[in-house]
């Protein structure tokens, strides 16, 4: 897991001072999304796992502690960085939840230079995990029942981007995964074809068929568009019966008209007598263009997924924060124009007439979304597994009303503030703006 130094530089600075000042009171941050991106009627929370891990295993090592005293950092802080530890809780809701604007992700409470220190690499997994997540979720609703296949790995953002996308993908229903060492890691099933430049290294385009399926008889998917796609689903009916193959089958278009070519290839599959081969379809697609296909209804059982939801073309990121709402026992809050916060650690509580933001204390109708999941810097429970998430996305799904589920003119859900929340926004105002000097219910300039 990432060390100690993988931080913005001011969380060093802050830290450093709240230690050599005794600023070691309990304080809560507070980790949401300001807002939906455009075209978002959900959130889907996702990156709790290695935020827990990050957060076991924090500490600074010798080598962090040497390149720190040669940038300004002296012995009474560094002393203070070596015995650092996490040893705070954390509440969150857990992955696979959907979730709306200003509804807490996660909240963490421990000592302020380890809350604080906590911010940039919980704000970075939190971020990532979930603007993934969330676009991955749009391709399963165009997908109708049609299978998807995270392909994205040679088009991410590095390699962390790529194991993350993975694992995103498998939380709201991607069946498998081209990546191997994310399909490894995290249990799930591994999926691959073949290149163009594999077919382009035979002579002919049946005799690359015939070798792939002997050496792979049990899942030949054959990609028949590298030079004329019809006429590749006939060398791979040709072949598929010379080797008297059966199960495991494929054909895969990556380009064109894939309305019209995959109900060609479908009439030529069945004329042939080969119902079970499925038609695998790929090259560059984007949720709207899978919606549009499914919505024609094309014989495609399945879309390998790449670029458009690897990096979230169309919203690359989400307006994650990470802001103190208590220390010490008082409640805080920061009054910046549109950047305005609200006070107290809180709750997330669902019903069926919707979201309402409270305080932790409240005892209010409905679901508990946020759960402890650290207590002391240590976990509460085992690992949550990823058909957990899974099954906690399909089922809020399912309640989500169809506005908020559209690709396109999505109706976003909001959620309220309950009274007790709003009354102490208020009061914490009022005692923000003295602490500031400024006049009482006065706008701010």
């Amino acid at each position: 897991m990432p060390g100690a130094l993988l931080t913005d530089l001011y969380e060093l600075n802050m830290a450093a001072s709240y230690l050599r000042r005794g600023m070691r009171a309990d304080a809560t941050f507070s980790l949401y999304v300001r807002t939906l991106p455009p075209e978002r009627g959900f959130l889907v929370a996702a990156g709790l796992e290695p935020c827990l891990e990050f957060l076991e295993s924090f500490s600074f090592t010798e080598e962090d502690l040497a390149w720190l005293e040669g940038h300004g950092f002296d012995r009474v802080v560094l002393e203070a960085f070596r015995e650092l530890r996490f040893t705070g809780q954390v509440w969150a809701i857990p992955e696979g939840r959907i979730v709306r604007a200003d509804e807490p992700l996660l909240e963490v409470t421990a000592p302020l230079p380890q809350a604080q220190l906590a911010e940039t690499l919980l704000l970075n997994q939190i971020t990532l995990h979930t603007t993934v997540a969330s676009k991955a979720a749009r391709y399963r609703l165009a997908a109708g029942d049609a299978d998807l296949v995270d392909f994205a790995f040679r088009r991410t953002h590095g390699v962390d981007a790529a194991m993350a996308v993975a694992r995103a993908a498998a939380i709201v229903g991607f069946a498998a995964t081209s990546n191997v060492e994310a399909a490894r890691r995290y249990g799930l099933t591994a999926a691959g074809t073949m290149a163009h430049s594999y077919v382009e290294a035979f002579d002919t385009e049946a005799e690359a068929f015939l070798a792939f399926a002997e050496d792979f008889p049990q899942r030949a998917t054959f990609l028949v568009d590298t030079y004329d796609t019809l006429e590749g689903v006939r060398a791979a009916i040709e072949t598929i019966r010379r080797l008297h193959l059966s199960d495991g089958l494929g054909v895969r278009l990556d380009s064109g008209d894939l309305d019209r070519l995959s109900r060609e290839a479908r009439r030529l599959l069945d004329e042939a007598g080969l119902g079970q081969v499925r038609i695998f379809a790929s090259g560059g697609l984007d949720e709207l263009r899978v919606e549009e296909l499914s919505r024609a209804g094309v014989p495609i059982d399945a879309y390998g997924i790449g670029t458009q939801m690897g990096v979230s073309a169309d919203a690359p990121f989400v307006d994650s924060v990470y802001k103190l709402t208590e220390y010490g026992g008082r409640a805080v809050l920061k009054l910046s124009a549109d950047k305005a916060t609200t006070p107290g650690r809180k709750q997330v509580f669902r019903s069926h007439e919707g979201d309402v933001i409270g305080l932790r204390n409240e005892d209010l109708a409905g679901e508990r979304l946020l759960v402890p999941v650290m207590e002391r810097g240590a976990r509460v429970g085992p690992t949550d597994a990823i058909g957990n998430m899974r099954e906690r996305f399909e089922a809020d799904l399912a309640a989500l009303p169809e506005g908020a589920k559209r690709l396109v003119r999505a109706e976003p859900l909001d959620a309220r503030h309950s009274a007790a929340l709003a009354s102490l926004a208020a009061e914490t105002r009022e005692d923000a703006r003295t602490r500031a000097g400024l006049p009482a219910n006065d706008v701010d300039g």
